[in-house]
């Protein structure tokens, strides 16, 4: 099923429980996707458009509520999670953390890499492969990681 036509049916189901956190999510999703159609000129996303968009929506929720708990503000830290929650569910299923270290290592020693010079190659492969398993912030730590 398409991401616009799962969001159709969450967003309807979410009316109807009255789930406003899910709501708020939802229609935000549903926003994002309007603009970029508009802006693009584009009809329809490919899935890795899909993806992207989605992974944005996740990691300015996240962000957002990383500030809110900084400034010593979890009243408005917890909607912002609770709209993350949501919205990742519409991501593909994410790597582990065993599973993302062996990946990363194979491409190390796929790629011949031996030290921090070669953290470009090694991230744009991974990047590249990894698209909507994983977070980029977790690859380049782990990367930075193995190449020391």
């Amino acid at each position: 099923m398409s991401l616009q036509i799962e969001l159709m049916v969450q967003l309807k189901a979410a009316m109807k429980s009255k789930d406003t956190i899910a709501l708020q999510s939802l229609r935000a999703i549903k926003s994002e996707i309007l603009l970029a159609q508009t802006k693009g000129g584009e009809v329809s996303f490919t899935e890795e458009d899909e993806i992207k968009l989605l992974q944005k929506l996740v990691k300015q929720r996240k962000d957002s509520a990383a500030l809110y708990i900084e400034q010593s503000r979890p009243d408005l830290a917890e909607p912002e999670l609770a709209q993350a929650i949501i919205i990742s569910q519409f991501l593909p299923a994410q790597m582990s953390a065993e599973e993302l270290k062996s990946f990363i290592g194979g491409l190390i020693e796929k790629v011949g890499a031996i030290g921090m010079k070669d953290m470009g190659k090694v991230m744009g492969m991974a990047s590249k492969e990894l698209s909507g398993k994983a977070d980029g912030k977790a690859i380049s730590i782990l990367v930075k990681e193995l190449l020391s």
